[in-house]
């Protein structure tokens, strides 16, 4: 008899959550001081963010992850079955999330709450709409861009060179049709004809901003910087010299607070901001992560892909500009992903294979020493499959503790929080007995090629860093402008440590190529772009979209 596996989505339809205000309860949040969105859902008051901000902090675990694969890491699920597993231990525990774009949902990646009996609930709302804060980023993005192009029809008095114009529209969709496109075009009433570009929500610069903003002041200082275009003479024109920063704030209002839900385990979760890691910084919002820190005593979040690209971007970006200082590292692995590194194909990666295991864990090996060079201690953990091998799982074991991390499978896609109760358990003994000496890779005081040249050193294991023309210009050029001093967030592919998705494992000898350089002035840092990376990705041949249906009784199905 073939016993049918549950889908995630079934999974978390069979579960009765609680009310999010009994959720509210377990961290000492009154029904007053949340906003409900229905009954599973709220918003959390200003009045009690303010009030909270004297309560000390908890300690703050990442979750990252080795390079992904198509066989899939589990670095959401392993984040939401720990937090679950200190749950089941008597800890107060809390998760600080991103929150899922609609682009991958319908694309390739599926949804992003988690897997299994570890999931953050309810998650359709989650996946698709949820409060509409993604909407408001891209109303506030294209009201700014909708005031750029009136401000030049009007009789553009700021001088802004349309040739020079940088704000871009955004979608939070993959449509890659709209990644360069003419406006204006029609009668002369139909605005100026100029090239202009789409990229996807989450890489808007007023997602960064929204996740790196501490409150409405610092949120509408951070709007009046953006750099929309340059005028004849070559100087920035901002987005406070178009007087939008009062509009874009109303917009973005709501969207400042965070949202609360629920594990299936019922542990409280702030999901709030969802910038990607591979084109953006990678990070839910400092608000969310501050205000869970004073909320519990444990407080568990992740960084988008793996630890060269997210964890990266939040010590040397989140931690940075929020003051924030980890505790410890979990760094998800599975034996898959690693056969896979060591050039086994898809399809044969059940067999056990320790040859392809040996070949494929130097992958694991550079994350490890990347992350120790931020002076966090590091607990590895292995997301189970039931292919997995003891002699497998051996090998894993041991070659962590050779290299002083603690180790433990987790078994939370299968088991919820109780099959995380030996990470949790290592995690809590790692954070007694091993003290964060935590730092940042690069001082914000060496140029923005030494700063490139760290992270693709240091953390790609580059050889050397090439710079197209036009990368030049454009760093010679910022630093004019004083922007030197801003940390860089680098836009590079997430399948390899180098910018070629093909180079799997642990590359040598390798050069990333910068093509490109601009400033993200209200965020406050240096997007540079490497490889062939798109800030507006595409959808595949059969998108996930395909999958998707909803019955004659209202239920989702196929969302995943």
């Amino acid at each position: 008899m073939v016993i049918k596996m549950k889908t995630d989505i079934e999974i978390a339809q069979e579960t009765v959550l609680e009310p999010v205000v009994s959720v509210a309860e377990r961290v000492g949040i009154r029904a007053d001081d949340l906003e409900l969105y229905g009954k599973y859902k709220a918003k959390i008051s200003e009045e009690y963010l303010c009030g909270i901000e004297g309560n000390p902090d908890g300690r703050l675990i990442l979750v990252t992850a080795i390079n992904p694969t198509p066989a899939g890491e589990g670095k959401t699920t392993v984040s939401i079955g720990l937090s679950q597993a200190l749950g089941r231990m008597g800890k107060k525990a809390m998760l600080a999330l991103r929150e899922p774009s609609l682009g991958p949902c319908f694309g390739i990646k599926g949804g992003a709450a988690g897997g299994g009996y570890s999931q953050v609930v309810p998650m359709e709302d989650l996946n698709l709409h949820f409060t509409g804060d993604f909407h408001a980023v891209t109303s506030a993005n294209n009201l700014l861009a909708a005031l750029l192009d009136n401000h030049i029809q009007q009789g553009n008095e700021l001088g802004i060179d349309t040739r020079q114009v940088v704000w871009k529209r955004c979608l939070d969709m993959n449509d890659r049709v709209l990644r360069n496109i003419v406006v204006g075009l029609g009668n002369k009433l139909d605005g100026v004809v100029r090239e202009d570009h789409f990229v996807i929500t989450v890489a808007s610069e007023i997602m960064a901003i929204l996740c790196l903003a501490s409150d409405m002041k610092d949120l509408k200082e951070r709007l009046g910087r953006i750099i929309v275009a340059y005028n004849y003479e070559g100087k920035p024109v901002t987005a406070a010299e178009l007087n939008a920063v009062g509009a874009m704030a109303a917009l973005l209002k709501d969207a400042m607070k965070p949202n609360l839900i629920q594990t299936l385990e019922h542990t409280p979760a702030l999901i709030h901001g969802g910038p990607f890691a591979n084109i953006a910084h990678g990070c839910n919002s400092i608000r969310a992560t501050k205000a869970a820190l004073k909320m519990a005593d444990y407080v568990i979040t992740e960084a988008g892909f793996g630890a060269d690209l997210g964890a990266e971007k939040f010590f040397d970006i989140k931690c940075r500009i929020g003051d924030l200082s980890p505790d410890a590292v979990v760094l998800v692995a599975t034996i898959k992903a690693l056969k896979y590194n060591g050039g086994i194909p898809k399809e044969e990666l059940a067999a056990e294979n320790l040859e392809a295991l040996k070949c494929g864990i130097v992958n694991l090996e550079k994350h490890i020493e990347n992350l120790q060079k931020y002076g966090v201690p590091i607990v590895v953990t292995l997301n189970s499959f039931i292919t997995d091998t003891s002699a497998e799982i051996d090998y894993i074991k041991r070659f962590c503790e050779e290299r002083n991390c603690e180790f433990a499978v987790s078994d939370v896609w299968e088991k919820g929080g109780e099959g995380g109760i030996e990470l949790a358990r290592k995690v809590l003994h790692t954070i007694e007995t091993k003290p964060s000496n935590f730092h940042v890779l690069y001082e914000s005081s060496i140029s923005l090629k030494e700063k490139i040249q760290a992270v693709a050193q240091e953390i790609y294991g580059a050889d050397s860093v090439s710079y197209m023309p036009a990368a030049e210009t454009q760093l010679r050029k910022l630093e004019e402008l004083g922007f030197g001093n801003l940390p860089v967030c680098m836009a590079k592919t997430q399948y390899s440590l180098s910018d070629d998705p093909l180079q799997l494992g642990r590359p040598a000898g390798f050069e990333i190529t910068v093509r490109e350089a601009y400033v993200a002035a209200g965020a406050g840092f240096i997007v540079v772009l490497t490889g062939t990376v798109m800030t507006m990705p595409g959808l595949p041949k059969r998108p996930a979209a395909y999958g998707i249906d909803v019955n004659d009784d209202g239920i989702i199905t196929g969302l995943f």
